[in-house]
């Protein structure tokens, strides 16, 4: 029997090349090799950085959807099936919009793959491939397999899982809703494995809240301190009023952390469901204890909350140039599927789209909603000068000599190759159509 994985692209224009920074290795693909036996032959394709061979001989495709990637997805799907070939889809999308992956293949996982994926594989085997499976949520004692990655050019930096969910329940996030608002750790031991067999010296460590559980967080950083690695992670601003975890963080090998601000506005934190992130006052000082603790923030900021305005975001660029964050991110807001967020805008008529990731000719950057006090083409624009202001060379350059008394050498290297690249990207990600033109030899 043979299986052949595909991580379908977000989209591509036309005789450019994919975005760089959208090149990471795709973790979901090496823990789904893991869990394979070793008599099923697998193959795995990359829509990102390869052309995908129809033809292909299979007995099943795989396919893992996000949002971004569902219009790709289906579209890779009706190839195959066109050649009586079944297909499976999985992920994000696939969870939250069961439905609608159904109508677009053979069977759907919905959860996490690993308590049904080889019951999924037996079923295949015996010709009674069903149309549904449901995975339970949490972390598993499986080490992916990363061998089929072997030939494919990603950006050189390993992940390494370290969780799953968060705690919070954040108006916009998929992921809250995806784990029903709980967190899941995952063995300290493996993620040590990980660490210590990794290909590249710098690690992501996948997780998006890090500081979900303080006490398990203290203990991780504990335990992968020996191995003397350095990484970067996802957290949370209220992680700077533990000055025993800043430390422990920065001895385990932390070098960034990336923190959703979101909003400097209290009413739309309140708003978000992120209220405890407004930090009554501290934010200026908790951000210091962070920079002084010698760890860097990659800093998030989301726009198109009811009290944004033009004056909003010149306060985020002010308060992110004021930090010398290592790098930033100014993002409109964007719902998704059956989030609370995406059910309110449906409710109040303020979806531009009904389903904005299936929409034939919806770019990358385009709003698909209308705030209430900007309108959607000119708050697009305001994030992407945003974006400019905080990459222009003067502020890149003061970041950079700030980011020098902050981090080590290799991190300072590494300044450089992201903030460069994330600025020459800028206009590249700008009207990107999602789903299309990537049926040409990528670039």
């Amino acid at each position: 029997m043979k299986i052949t994985f595909i991580l379908p692209a977000i989209g591509k224009k036309p005789g450019q090349k994919y975005i760089g920074t959208w090149k990471m290795e795709p973790l979901t693909i090496a823990v789904l090799k893991a869990l394979t036996p070793p008599d099923v032959e697998t193959e795995f394709f990359d829509d990102r950085l390869e052309l995908i061979p129809y033809d292909t001989r299979t007995d099943l495709v795989c396919i893992t959807v996000e949002t971004y990637t569902a219009r790709r997805s289906y579209k890779i799907a009706a190839r195959f099936r066109s050649r009586h070939v079944p297909v499976i889809m999985g992920g994000y999308h696939a969870t939250l919009c069961p439905g609608e992956a159904m109508r677009h293949s053979d069977s759907v996982i919905t959860g996490n793959a690993e308590t049904v994926w080889r019951r999924m594989l037996s079923d295949l085997q015996k010709g009674r491939l069903q149309t549904r499976y449901h995975g339970q949520n949490g972390t598993y004692d499986i080490r992916p397999d990363k061998s089929i990655f072997q030939g494919k050019k990603y950006l050189p930096v390993s992940l390494v899982e370290t969780g799953r969910g968060c705690c919070h329940s954040c108006e916009f996030c998929a992921i809250s809703k995806y784990y029903c608002g709980r967190y899941y750790s995952r063995s300290h031991t493996l993620i040590a494995d990980d660490l210590r067999h990794a290909a590249h010296k710098y690690a992501f460590l996948v997780d998006d809240n890090l500081m979900a559980d303080k006490k398990n967080a203290m203990a991780l950083f504990e335990a992968i301190t020996p191995l003397k690695i350095k990484w970067a992670g996802q957290g949370t601003l209220s992680m700077a009023k533990d000055k025993a975890l800043l430390s422990a963080m920065k001895k385990s090998g932390c070098e960034i952390i990336l923190i959703g601000f979101e909003s400097l506005n209290q009413e739309n934190l309140r708003q978000m469901n992120k209220s405890f992130n407004d930090s009554l006052g501290e934010r200026d000082e908790l951000v210091k204890r962070i920079h002084d603790a010698g760890i860097g923030i990659y800093a998030t900021f989301v726009f198109g909350y009811d009290h944004d305005d033009e004056r909003t975001i010149d306060e985020a660029v002010a308060f992110a140039k004021k930090h010398n964050f290592y790098t930033a991110a100014f993002n409109h807001l964007l719902p998704f599927p059956n989030t609370p967020l995406y059910d309110r805008l449906k409710r109040d008529n303020r979806l531009i789209y009904d389903k904005w990731w299936l929409e034939e000719g919806y770019r990358y950057g385009e709003l698909a909603f209308y705030p209430k006090r900007i309108p959607p083409e000119k708050l697009s624009r305001l994030c992407r000068d945003a974006r400019a202001e905080f990459s222009s060379p003067k502020t890149v350059l003061r970041r950079g000599f700030a980011s020098l008394k902050r981090t080590s050498p290799l991190m300072w290297g590494l300044f450089w190759a992201m903030n460069l690249r994330i600025g020459g990207e800028i206009d590249e990600k700008m009207n990107v159509p999602i789903g299309e033109h990537l049926d040409e030899l990528p670039k």
